[in-house]
This record gives C-alpha cells, structure tokens and sequence, in this order.
C-alpha cells in the first residue's frame, strides 16, 4: 500500500502533521512504537510498574519512560498521543530571547511568525489558566512574596468534576469530556478523561479525516528511491528479528522526539542516506533544569491535590520554578532519592551527604517513614533557559552523550538549591533528589531538545527555516529535534506552534 506521508511518532509534532495533511487531502499513516491507552488502561499509581514505565524487554508497555546518557538523565512519553500522556499540561511560550538565538536566529522573525501559530496551538490544545490553586502552590506564593507568581496555562477541561458532556473544544467533532477532579495524577495517565492529550484533539480529527494509526510498531530503515519516493521498514514494537515489513511513500515526517529521531537519523546517515549533514545529532540541549523532592512530615499539608504544575514562580528573565504533583499514592519516587547536597566534587559530596544524615538522624528518619510519600512531597521544577549544548553519538553498541559546546550540564545549580531549601523551610521538610544525581552529578531532565535543527545550510543544521530535510525532498523534522535555542520552558507548545507553521507551508494535494 502506498501513502502520501508517513508521520514516525505521534507526539505533538507528529499528530500536528497527520491532522493537516489529512486535511489538505493526503492519505497518511502515523508509525508509533506505543499502545494505544484508554483512561481505563492507565495505572492507578506509580507503583504499578507494568502499566506506568516502558521497559518492553521487561513486557512492561506503560507511558513513562527514562533513557540514560553519560550527562544526562531524560525522561520522556511513550504511547499513541506522545509526551502528551504524560506530561505535566503545561503550555507556557517562551520569551524573547528564544526567538534571537541559536542557529535558528537572523533567518526570520521568529517571534511574529510563530505568532499566529502559537493562537492556533491554544486553541487545539485547549489550554486554559488553571483556576484553582491547592497546598503546593499556595507554599510557592508564600516563598515569592506575591511577586512574578502566577497560575500556569493548562490543557485541561475544568468543566463540572467527574461530569461527562458533550465536545466542548470542537464544535461537536471530537470526543466527549469530563470535568478535571485536581487529583493530581495528570503524569500517570489521567484516568477522568479530563485531560486534553493528543488522542483527544489532533489525532482524533486527523482520524476523522481517514488517517491511520499503526501503534505497536517502530520504524528501522528509511530508503530513497530513484524515482524520489521512498520505502519504510520497519517491525512490531519488541521484535527484531525476522523479515520486516515495508510500505512506500512519497514524503516522510521524523516526529519521534530526540530520542527517536535522532538516533534513527544517525543510523540513516550512515546507511541508506548518507547526504544528510553532518550536524545530525548535535546542538542537543536541555532546559538546564533541576529536579528536587521536597518532602514534610506535617500531615496536615496535601501535595497531591491539583493538576500536576498549577503555578510558576518566574526568579529571573532566564529561570522559573514550578511545584510538580503526582496523584494521592504515586510514592514510586521515594525508592530513589537522597539529601539535597550542593556540592560538584564526589568526595565532598559524599561527606556532606552522610553528614546531612547523621547529623539531624530523627528528622530524617521522619522524612524517610511518611506513609503516603506523593501527598507530603512536592517535586520542584527549575529551568533556565542559558545555553549549554551536547551532541549524540552512535557508536557499535548504543548512542550517548558528548559535551559539544562549552561545560557538561550540571545537577547542582544554586539558585534552584537555594529556593528548594526556602521552600522546605515553609513546611519543616527536607529537600533531596535523584540517586544518580548525588551520586554521579549527572542532571535530570524532561525537556530534551535540538539534534535536527533549523539553520540556513547544512554546513550549521540539519533543515531549513521550513523544517524540510537538508538533500531529501518532501522530508521534514517536526518535533523536539527541530527546537533550535533553550526554551527554558516545556516546549509542547512550541513545538505544537512550529508544527503548525511547517504543516501551512505545505500544498494541497
């Protein structure tokens, strides 16, 4: 069979492109390596391994997954809809400065460009100011005086709690919704269809418009052809052995996020089309973010009531922080964290770090024994949006990590430490982190960027400022490879604005 357009990956840039092109008439296919999942389907905690994390090897098919680099940690989404099944809602747009930088600036303005795309991606995302906020937030104002605090922009439908009704986003044409109940569990999967995920706005159009969704499948090879379509191989999702199947089109769309399109487009570039550029795989960056559990002993305090992010503390022009919450009984996180230690160097920081435990041996004991660990924690979330950058490698065995430009990206960053103890101090708890990041200095992130990125050759990237593939016609990048500077925020939108923008652009069939 043979189709205008194959999407790999349905996340945000992916299910962006299946519902326009559809519109403008072309037969699409959309290739995901993840289940489809109904509010049913999703684990009622995160100690639920099977349905939460994705470990295929293990038969686990759940919607959470992490990938480990050299320097650095990445969490991301897996499923039909993407990082939408599990990403906190939050549509912030960048500042200015994103729009001037990075490899992407001078080529056009970026800022009103994009401008009309961002209304567009508010619109079809649903998003909407959280209206209420719970104990999280309200410690956050406390720690900002009043100041540069505000509730998020969400893509949540805050009808009548738990009530069902008709399409209130789509004039009818998409699905019926229910009220969000603010309990929190928006990155487990949201089992209240309150949620607006990629499944429940672009995808489910584009599915009107007779696009088709191949989930439990992944893409292994992309081969050109002489008459410029090209064949797509590829197999079920946890098999690779045995003959793969193929299909034929004429125009391909990388949508599997950096950590499917770049190592796909690594292993392209040494096989089947060797006239991509050079850059493939690097100007990687995250949003130089820090990630700390602060947690309380107090019982009278309830972390887990509220979306997942309802507020945003904005500390500078380049920094935010946010109070991120995992529904009543999500502890899983409590397995693996340590004392908050500011320390670069090992050896210090392992002294400070049994230090900190011996010497307050009942508080922390108190910290380590609360029974329901997601409703006395609140996991901070701090990101920066100064540039920093790494590039990924292929090598025999995997892909990793190298320092590309300038210092490794750092798990201890000051002024994140400093608000984080602020914070703690509020409610009488005790700030700590990731394992890995005490142990090895190596950051945590959910937002990782670049890899494919616009330039004006191929010399400095790998698409143009249409975000078509550099030597191959009718082939573009539309995902979180594409971002081109820090963003500093979750770049759902963006990407989702991007997306638009490319997708506009392309003709009627």
């Amino acid at each position: 069979m043979k189709y205008d357009y194959i999407i790999i990956g349905s996340g945000f840039g992916g299910s962006v492109s299946a519902l326009r092109l559809a519109e403008k008439g072309y037969k699409v296919l959309i290739i995901e390596k993840g289940k489809w999942k109904k509010p049913q389907d999703f684990p009622k905690t995160n100690w639920n391994l099977p349905k939460w994390m994705w470990l295929p090897a293990l038969g686990w098919h759940g919607i959470f997954k992490m990938t480990f680099f050299r320097h650095l940690s990445v969490i991301s989404g897996v499923g039909v809809g993407g990082g939408s099944l599990v990403y906190a809602n939050t549509l912030p747009k960048p500042k200015k400065d994103f729009f001037n930088s990075g490899s992407w600036q001078n080529l056009l303005d970026w800022e009103k460009i994009l401008s009309p795309h961002y209304k567009t991606a508010y619109k079809m995302l649903g998003a909407t100011d959280n209206p209420k906020l719970f104990d999280a937030d309200h410690i956050l104002k406390d720690i900002s005086n009043d100041k540069h605090f505000e509730p998020t922009k969400v893509a949540v439908f805050f009808g009548k709690p738990e009530k069902t009704v008709p399409d209130p986003f789509f004039s009818g044409k998409g699905p019926d919704r229910a009220g969000c109940n603010f309990c929190g569990q928006c990155m487990t999967g949201c089992p209240y269809n309150a949620k607006n995920t990629l499944d429940k706005n672009y995808l489910y159009l584009a599915q009107q418009k007779h696009a088709e969704i191949l989930a439990k499948h992944f893409v292994t090879n992309v081969i050109p052809r002489k008459d410029g379509t090209y064949i797509v191989e590829y197999r079920k999702t946890g098999h690779y052995l045995g003959k793969k199947k193929q299909i034929q089109t004429k125009g391909i769309i990388f949508a599997g996020g950096v950590l499917g399109t770049v190592p796909l487009l690594l292993k392209l570039k040494q096989t089947t089309m060797p006239k991509l550029s050079n850059m493939v795989g690097k100007d990687i960056r995250s949003n130089n973010e820090a990630l700390i559990f602060v947690t309380t002993p107090n019982k009278n305090i309830d972390m887990s009531k509220g979306v997942a992010i309802g507020s945003i503390l904005n500390t500078s022009i380049h920094s935010h922080l946010e109070p991120v919450r995992y529904g009543n009984g999500s502890g899983f996180w409590r397995v693996g964290v340590l004392p908050l230690v500011t320390e670069k160097f090992w050896l210090k920081r392992l002294g400070k770090l049994i230090w900190q435990l011996l010497s307050a041996p009942l508080q922390w004991i108190k910290i380590y024994s609360v029974w329901n660990f997601s409703k006395h924690t609140a996991v901070l979330l701090y990101m920066e949006s100064l540039e920093g950058k790494l590039q990924l490698k292929k090598n025999w065995f995997n892909t990793n990590t190298k320092i590309q430009d300038g210092k490794a990206p750092s798990a201890f960053i000051p002024n994140a430490h400093k608000l984080a103890r602020a914070y703690a101090k509020k409610i009488n708890g005790k700030p700590m982190s990731f394992v890995l990041e005490n142990l090895s200095g190596i950051p945590s992130t959910a937002h990782v960027l670049g890899g494919a990125v616009i330039s004006k050759n191929k010399n400095t990237g790998v698409i143009d400022k249409n975000q078509q593939v550099f030597g191959y016609k009718n082939m573009y990048v539309c995902d979180g490879s594409a971002i081109s500077a820090n963003p500093g925020v979750n770049p759902a939108l963006t990407i989702t604005a991007m997306t638009e923008r490319a997708m506009s652009l392309i003709d009627k069939a």
